[in-house]
């Protein structure tokens, strides 16, 4: 089966067979948030995108290769229901931004900013602070070596716009790191993995940021 990024709440991972790494997409929570968990094919070694809720179904797909680290994309509560949980079972270390570290339920392991590395097994995520959504806003690029970039964006881009701002000022910082951080530098094949909700791709976004920019939201 191809992967499509469309799950659901209650049903299976999808699982994206890479050159280096396996991603796979578990649907959790009340809110339909997006846990992703990528797994070095060299090393087994995992890392897991936001431990948003349902610890039992995240660990289920975890299993028994473990786990060696945790990011956390965001401070809010919905992106980290599951993490203590998660952290307690697995041993795993916790990452994040320092301006959200603070309002985790568990205290942060590795503060990571702007363009700091994450290593995955002998794969690695490069981390993109996207300020708005909250000041510690995170994503995490992927660059699979036959080509192509994979994006984890968490709340800041989803398909049809940016993550949800409370002040103008905050919209217009989002969009500047979206456009400056992200379509200026990746091409339209990236591939975009949100934190809610289906996938999408930079192609099917770019054409709309003049409309985004244009509504405010």
């Amino acid at each position: 089966m191809t992967y499509s990024g469309d799950t659901r709440v209650g049903g299976p991972a999808d699982t994206r067979d890479l050159s280096e790494l396996t991603i796979s997409k578990l649907a959790v929570g009340g809110m339909d948030n997006n846990a992703y968990l990528l797994r070095c094919k060299r090393t087994g070694e995992a890392a897991l995108i936001d431990a948003a809720d349902e610890a039992d179904r995240i660990l289920d797909l975890i299993g028994d290769d473990g786990l060696a680290r945790v990011i956390t994309t965001h401070r809010h509560g919905d992106h980290w229901q599951a993490l203590a949980e998660v952290v307690g079972t697995t041993g795993a270390r916790t990452v994040a931004h320092p301006a959200d570290a603070d309002e985790l339920p568990v205290s942060v392991d590795d503060a990571v900013e702007h363009g700091d590395r994450i290593p995955v097994g002998e794969a690695e995520l490069r981390v993109v602070h996207l300020r708005g959504h909250t000041p510690g806003s995170i994503a995490l690029r992927y660059d699979d070596p036959p080509g192509g970039v994979h994006l984890f964006t968490g709340d800041s881009l989803f398909p049809g716009g940016v993550g949800k701002t409370w002040s103008d000022a905050d919209f217009r910082s989002l969009l500047s790191d979206v456009e400056e951080r992200v379509f200026a530098e990746l091409g339209d094949d990236t591939w975009v993995y949100p934190g809610h909700g289906k996938d999408t791709t930079l192609g099917a976004e770019r054409p709309h940021l003049e409309e985004w920019r244009a509504r405010g939201w």
